[in-house]
């Protein structure tokens, strides 16, 4: 990966992480602030919401962290090791529990009539969306784990051809 390539993605995961800080450090308690607004019907989702914002920003936090990591790997030529795995499981874990936390806003407003049934089906389809996206992320998984098998085995394949030299 070239430095230009590995310096662009480092800007943009800072950009996200800065940003995500901000709306957990500002707007969170603005919306707050907006949720107390709610009439007394409607009161029942203001803690719920504001806990689902703040998972959800946690969830793509984390997942910013585990990429940094992952191109600082890449930056070192290490990248096609065990110790990448841990990072990309992280990633899908916090993929999964971030399409959990859409599915939990659904579910929260589903009942009742605060949202139209429409934007409810809307977010489960976000959940649909957020899911493939682990998919995907999973399928790359695999691709990592037999590029760190095939190093394995040439390392292996180097060191015999160097005893028969």
């Amino acid at each position: 990966m070239r430095k230009s390539a590995v310096l662009a993605l480092r800007v943009v995961l800072v950009v996200l992480l800065a940003g995500s800080l901000f709306v957990q450090a500002v707007m969170v308690p603005l919306l707050n602030a907006d949720l107390e607004e709610l009439n007394a019907q409607h009161a029942y989702l203001r803690v719920p919401l504001l806990l689902i914002v703040v998972l959800g920003l946690v969830a793509c936090q984390v997942v910013v962290v585990c990429v940094w990591r992952l191109v600082t790997m890449v930056r070192r030529g290490t990248v096609f090791s065990h110790a990448a795995f841990r990072y990309v499981h992280v990633i899908i874990g916090a993929i999964v529990a971030a399409a959990l936390d859409v599915f939990a806003l659904a579910c929260l407003l589903a009942p009742g009539e605060a949202v139209a049934p429409g934007v409810v089906l809307l977010i489960c389809g976000v959940v649909v969306a957020i899911l493939g996206v682990a998919l995907v992320v999973l399928v790359l998984r695999v691709l990592l784990a037999q590029a760190v098998d095939r190093d394995v085995q040439a390392t292996r394949m180097q060191a015999e051809l160097d005893e028969v030299i």
